[in-house]
């Protein structure tokens, strides 16, 4: 295999770290938020992933009166106009479920890019047998 394929398979390795464990750190910190104000307040506080992603948009890429492509992503986010089905999807599922359930793809990455490369660096155990 040649260097820009084993540097690919690096990459996809690398991010899918990445991806794993910081969305299993948002995971935890959003799941400790919630449990903190159900022990404060006595009532569970529901996150979607819409809430969420108008959340992180908004502290970190849109401001007010912004135009562009995420602007009118958190304007769907708040008023949608069409696609309401996937807006409805978007609201009811936990955030906390999206960000497992991209942890686990990160780690599937992850995995799957640590046994190709040593699969290409011959460290093959079951080879050796």
């Amino acid at each position: 295999m040649n260097a820009n394929s084993r540097s690919g398979i690096a990459v996809m390795r690398t991010t899918g770290a990445i991806v794993a464990y910081g969305c299993l750190a948002a995971f935890v910190v959003l799941i400790s938020v919630q449990l903190y104000r159900w022990f404060r307040d006595g009532e569970w506080t529901h996150i979607g992933i819409a809430d969420g992603l108008r959340g992180m948009l908004t502290s970190c890429c849109v401001s007010e009166g912004s135009t562009g492509l995420l602007a009118g992503l958190v304007r769907w986010l708040d008023a949608p106009t069409d696609w309401l089905g996937w807006h409805k999807i978007l609201d009811v599922i936990p955030a906390s479920i999206g960000l497992f359930a991209l942890s686990m793809l990160g780690n599937f990455l992850f995995v799957y890019g640590s046994d190709r490369l040593e699969e290409e660096r011959g460290d093959d155990p079951d080879r050796a047998a």
